[in-house]
């Protein structure tokens, strides 16, 4: 605690009879009223500084409310300040602002856009059933390892030429295990 924290109080630095009744974060004043119900405001920035009238106290003066949070507030939750509380305050109230999700609104697309993404690019592909790697009256063959072009030509059934005319582009130099060859159906004759 420091040396000097008894000036720190509102009771040190106002005058007689002044109290702090609220602040204005928009335009960044403290407001006081005095014993007379006059409401006075305080330059911009500071919360002690030579204090100019806001309006004049018609002779009621309104009881210091010791209890601030048992004060009536608003549907936002705030408090009116002493400025607020004889005017009729239709320039104060307004409906929520429609158009606070605008500065928003990129957001959330580029949110959308990425999770379509994520669901076009890897989800979708593993619904649609897989397509037939080989042509219709074919049969499909999946090479085992230590198979050959020529093994698997011989235990089919077929000739090498008729392999690799069936399987366009097929290398037997490079033949993996997973690959798949289509084969033409045996004939029954």
């Amino acid at each position: 605690m420091g040396r000097w924290t008894q000036h720190d109080e509102d009771s040190e630095r106002l005058p007689e009879g002044m109290e702090r009744i609220g602040y204005d974060s928009d335009t960044g004043r403290y407001y006081f009223r005095d014993n007379s119900g006059a409401v006075y405001e305080g330059a911009q920035g500071a919360r002690f500084s030579q204090m100019t009238r806001v309006s004049g106290g018609g002779g009621t003066s309104s009881a210091p409310q010791d209890d601030v949070e048992s004060a009536p507030r608003r549907s936002d939750g705030y408090q009116p300040l002493a400025t607020d509380a004889g005017s009729t305050g239709s320039w104060r109230t307004h409906s929520p602002n429609a158009s606070a999700y605008r500065t928003l609104f990129p957001f959330f697309l580029i949110i959308g856009v990425v999770l379509l993404l994520v669901w076009r690019l890897i989800l979708s592909p593993g619904l649609a059933p897989p397509k037939d790697p080989c042509p219709t009256g074919a049969e499909v063959y999946l090479v085992e390892p230590g198979d050959s072009c020529w093994e698997i030509s011989r235990t089919r059934g077929c000739s090498l030429d008729e392999l690799k005319k069936w399987n366009g582009g097929l290398e037997c130099e490079r033949l993996m295990p997973g690959m798949t060859l289509c084969f033409p159906l045996p004939t029954t004759e």
